[in-house]
Order: structure tokens, then C-alpha cells, then sequence
């Protein structure tokens, strides 16, 4: 008795779905900005804006990413005293308060 080679059936939709999923992945989220960053922003800023030809519009449109620059500064500067504060405990597990200079 011959026995026959059948090839294997590929069902294309099921190896097409299992791609489908693996790129579908969680996105890498958007790196979460610098201090150093924002705050060279920041000086640039600054610099622009005490130029004195400086068009009015575009002196508007400085200080509203300037705004946008302190607010995420503050954030980042409050996310490092949270984060020192969490790791200046003292043995008995209390938080002993120390200024963050």
C-alpha cells in the first residue's frame, strides 16, 4: 500500500490573524520630557522675547509655550520631591522632612 504525501493546509486568515495580533502591540509611549529640557526651552524663550523686534503675535505665541514649558517643569520638579521624599524615610518607616533644595 503507497501512502500519499499530502501537504499541510495553511489556513492563510488564522496565520494572517496571528500577525494581525502581534503587531498590534502597545505602542511605546511618547518619551516623558527632561527638566534640562524644558528648562533650556524656557531660556530660549526668554531670549526671544526681550528681543525688541519681535512681532506682537509671535511674542504671544512664546509665551504660551513658555506657559506650557513652566507647567511641565513644575510637574517634573514636583514628581523628584515626592520621589525624594519616598526615599528618605527614617528605620522605623516615618518620613523625616527635609527641605529639597
Amino acid at each position: 500500500m503507497a501512502t500519499s504525501k499530502r501537504s499541510p493546509v495553511v489556513d492563510t486568515n488564522v496565520s494572517d490573524q496571528r500577525k494581525s495580533r502581534r503587531a498590534k502591540t502597545t505602542p511605546i509611549p511618547p518619551e516623558r520630557p527632561s527638566f534640562s529640557v524644558e528648562l533650556t526651552k524656557l531660556e530660549q524663550i526668554v531670549r526671544a522675547l526681550e528681543d525688541e523686534g519681535l512681532d506682537l503675535d509671535r511674542a504671544i505665541e512664546l509665551f504660551q509655550e513658555g506657559v506650557e514649558s513652566l507647567k511641565t517643569a513644575r510637574a517634573l520638579l514636583h514628581d523628584a520631591e515626592l520621589t525624594v521624599k519616598s526615599v528618605v524615610k527614617a528605620a522605623d518607616g516615618s518620613l523625616r522632612g527635609r527641605d529639597v533644595d
